[in-house]
């Protein structure tokens, strides 16, 4: 289960919307609690550094971009705890792409951005044998 609360879902959202007609990417940083359960409470939104023309359907987080993610979460006490990003005029559900380029354990979000505007918001994990990803449970709390 992924707790997180509505600013940074709208947070997410618009970021999804500003990069529009690309995808938006970033990082998820947070704390782990019982049942593996994931309470995020601060983003950290990441350049898309994919070839430019192909961002509108790719994304990359480059490793110098995670090892910076590692230290700004350790910094604050915090863990990454997984990835969002968007798709532009695409349903808010993994790609082939995306399930061969992530990692079990990790949350990863995704927003869809249809015209311009964010509309679902979703979050996967993928499965241990990264056969596929199982659509994770997603707790909007309205408290900052």
């Amino acid at each position: 289960m992924l707790n997180i609360t509505k600013s940074l879902q709208d947070e997410i959202k618009s970021e999804g919307e500003k990069a529009y007609p690309n995808e938006c990417c970033g990082v998820l940083l947070g704390t782990l609690g019982e049942s593996e359960e994931k309470s995020i409470t601060q983003i950290l939104p990441i350049s898309n550094e994919f070839s430019e023309g192909e961002q509108y359907h790719r994304f990359l987080i480059t490793p110098e971009n995670m090892l910076d993610a590692e230290k700004k979460a350790r910094s604050l006490k915090l863990d990454v705890l997984g990835f969002y990003h968007s798709h532009p005029d695409h349903p808010a559900k993994p790609s082939d792409f995306d399930r061969e380029h992530a990692l079990p354990f990790y949350s990863y979000i995704i927003t869809a951005v249809e015209k311009g505007k964010a509309r679902d918001f979703t979050s996967w994990i993928l499965k241990d044998d990264r056969s596929a990803f199982i659509e994770e449970d997603v707790i909007i709390n309205e408290g900052d």
